[in-house]
């Protein structure tokens, strides 16, 4: 990793057109509760719900013309899907979209509205790579994958960038982990823009892969993901990991319990809609009181796109 500030600004010039530079929200309870004061950089109001946009912009951005007319595919049942869709329209160029049959029908419908092309496969991994690969065959399309391509990594960190830019005063930002993509994009902002700032992960102890591979040294993965953050149930890939490895401080574990209160309690007292994988970020800092105790902390909420008729409170 050898990006230097000039080129992280760079990245963020490019999308700049395509994204909303989204608020940063504090709350005066919730940093008394915290112990700690929290500026919330709010991706849950960023174009099609969640900070996802970013790095699919970016990526095909970063595609050459030919590529461009060819298209891209990717394989994904939630906010990649739309993300890449709503991305590849504002560029025009085609988005072909493998979706497992499974998926609920308001993410193929939002995936459809934003302009993206849907195949359905059966839900296994080995399905819906197998599917991306013929369509990248019979289309010639590139494929983008959601967290482990190196233009996505620096498309989502875009996020940390602005929060960075506009809090260089910030101690600690922390963000959920997921796939990898936000948080290797995090830490490499932070440590490019603030060297003398934390970058720290929060992930569900139901999906603690990115927890162990810390620990291990190797990529884990999870044998069961029964958590409310269904966001967060993809494991790290070959690209982010090291990034995560080398940057970021340490990743803390919550509970169910710890996730469902903080989502709740950001929106009693932020009256913003934020999805549980949003949560966990708080949930981390409220567990560990101590460690964040009297210090500047940033704070990603990736995203919104909850299912209103399945609320966990």
């Amino acid at each position: 990793m050898n990006s230097s500030k000039e080129e992280l600004l760079k990245v963020l010039e490019t999308i700049a057109p395509f994204i909303h530079r989204t608020p940063v929200l504090t709350s005066k309870l919730i940093d008394e509760m915290a112990g700690c004061e929290i500026q919330f950089k709010c991706e849950n109001f960023q174009k099609m719900g969640a900070f996802k946009m970013r790095g699919a912009m970016y990526a095909i951005s970063k595609l050459s013309e030919a590529e461009k007319s060819a298209g891209v595919v990717t394989h994904s049942s939630g906010n990649f899907a739309q993300a890449l869709s709503l991305a590849a329209k504002s560029l025009n160029v085609p988005a072909y979209i493998v979706m497992p049959d499974s998926a609920p029908e308001v993410k193929k419908a939002a995936v459809r509205t934003y302009g993206g092309e849907i195949t359905e496969c059966p839900s296994t991994l080995q399905d819906r790579e197998a599917t991306a690969k013929r369509i990248m065959e019979e289309k010639g399309a590139s494929f983008i994958h959601p967290s482990n391509d190196m233009n996505v990594i620096l498309g989502q960190g875009t996020a940390a960038t602005e929060l960075l830019l506009d809090h260089p005063e910030l101690d600690m930002v922390v963000c959920p982990v997921g796939g990898g993509g936000l948080i290797a994009g995090t830490a490499i902002s932070t440590h490019v823009l603030l060297q003398n700032c934390l970058c720290i992960g929060a992930e569900p102890m139901e999906a603690d892969d990115a927890w162990r591979s810390l620990k291990s040294g190797k990529i884990e993965s999870n044998s069961s993901v029964l958590t409310v953050a269904d966001g967060l149930k993809t494991m790290l890939g070959d690209v982010n990991f090291p990034i995560i490895r080398d940057h970021v401080a340490e990743i803390i574990r919550v509970s169910e319990e710890e996730i469902i209160a903080a989502m709740r309690l950001i929106w009693e007292r932020m009256k913003i809609v934020v999805e549980a994988s949003s949560a966990v970020a708080l949930a981390a800092i409220l567990q560990q009181k101590d460690k964040f105790r009297n210090k500047k902390v940033g704070l990603i909420i990736s995203g919104g796109n909850v299912d209103l008729t399945n609320l966990p409170f």
